[in-house]
């Protein structure tokens, strides 16, 4: 199995790429990223991706006859791709964690969340990892069920993060960051932009939708669990009467989304926060976020301290230095998401970004239950 090495004294970590083909996982010559949630997601970058890579980024000492005690004073994050890629947040957080604690950081990158609890669940009994990074809201209860984790309360958690964010009662999972899923609008298109969930379903809107597959995309999931928190009981009847309006249902995000920004469809499932990075990097504001009187479904990731984890006391560290302003801060735009860190001033891309008057949230368990309801009713 070959491997890359790029060995740098004056960095936190170095890199190396193993080629571990996933099952069933699909590769795209042409793949847009967005780091978020469970695709391992706004990157809106063009990535080129010839096959899909565990790739770990390991600290200089690894490769270079580091002493044993030098090895201790590293953290194992398990992580998704886009976190630590080059324009993702990882690289940054680690160095300034190295700076104030003389940790260094290994990032072990999957392609997406699922992937980083399938690790830690196949590692069970004999945990490699510290931390996992980036469990969005719907695993928090397969997380649970796992047993992979062990609860950790950081001691400024309650002071920096608001009560509405936080992912469990017993701090099982500590959120980093957030944001809400949304319908994003072309308002060069022909249609006018939707009041509700329920506008989607008119006439005018027929073929004019790009959705996600909910069993394979975060956003896919989040829409669907968005639909079943505002319809109940009767969310399958509002997606019979949403199926015309569906252009696509793509595998995932970054292939919905790019359909969307070449202009071939009028409305996408995303965040609200997509359109930060089209104000910051295109110079544009004709991406609109649009939030519904009946609410957006709240999007939340995670971290959490791997159950006897090698290197606990690295790992609680790593759960406190996150919260902070210094690693809270290189968020925003990287994630494009919310800090959880209250404090944490917003960059002037974010400041138009609208803010949903009414949070919306199920369980893990009862969004994956409308999963297999609602494709049978898109493949008909």
């Amino acid at each position: 199995m070959g491997c890359r090495n790029n060995e740098r004294e004056t960095q936190p970590y170095s890199f190396r790429a193993e080629s571990i083909p996933e099952k069933g996982v699909r590769t795209e010559a042409l793949h847009l990223i967005r780091i978020m949630p469970a695709e391992g997601i706004m990157k809106f970058r063009l990535y080129f991706l010839s096959f899909i890579v565990c790739a770990i980024i390991l600290p200089s000492t690894a490769f270079a006859g580091g002493k044993t005690d030098t090895a201790e004073k590293n953290v194992v994050v398990y992580t998704y791709d886009s976190f630590a890629s080059e324009w993702g947040p990882g690289a940054e957080i680690a160095k300034r964690f190295q700076e104030q604690t003389g940790y260094t950081v290994t990032y072990v990158i999957c392609e997406d969340s699922g992937s980083v609890l399938s690790k830690a669940i196949a590692e069970k009994k004999k945990p490699r990892a510290d931390i996992l990074l980036g469990i969005n809201a719907f695993l928090t209860d397969k997380t649970r069920n796992a047993g992979v984790l062990e609860p950790y309360t950081s001691p400024n958690l309650d002071k920096v993060v608001p009560v509405q964010i936080m992912m469990t009662d017993d701090h099982l999972l500590t959120p980093y960051d957030w944001g809400y899923f949304a319908i994003v609008y072309d308002t060069q298109s022909k249609v006018p932009a939707p009041q509700s969930l329920e506008d989607l379903t008119k006439p005018e809107y027929a073929k004019s939708l790009v959705i996600m597959d909910p069993r394979t995309s975060a956003p896919g999931l989040g829409f669907a669990a968005w639909t079943k928190a505002v319809y109940g009981n009767d969310y399958l009847a509002y997606w019979k009467r949403l199926a015309p309006s569906v252009l696509t249902m793509s595998h995932s995000w970054s292939a919905g989304y790019g359909l969307f920004t070449a202009g071939e469809a009028s409305l996408a499932v995303s965040y609200t926060t997509s359109m930060a990075y089209h104000i910051r990097y295109d110079k544009t504001d004709r991406y609109q976020a649009l939030v519904f009187d009946e609410g957006n479904m709240i999007a939340l990731e995670g971290m959490g301290v791997v159950k006897n984890a090698p290197h606990r006391a690295a790992a609680q560290a790593f759960i406190d230095f996150m919260l902070t302003e210094k690693a809270q801060e290189v968020l925003p735009e990287t994630q494009w998401m919310y800090p959880a860190n209250t404090a944490v001033p917003l960059p002037e891309s974010f400041k138009t970004v609208p803010m949903p008057k009414k949070s919306l949230t199920i369980s893990g368990t009862e969004a994956e239950a409308a999963v297999d309801a609602i494709i049978s009713i898109l493949e008909k």
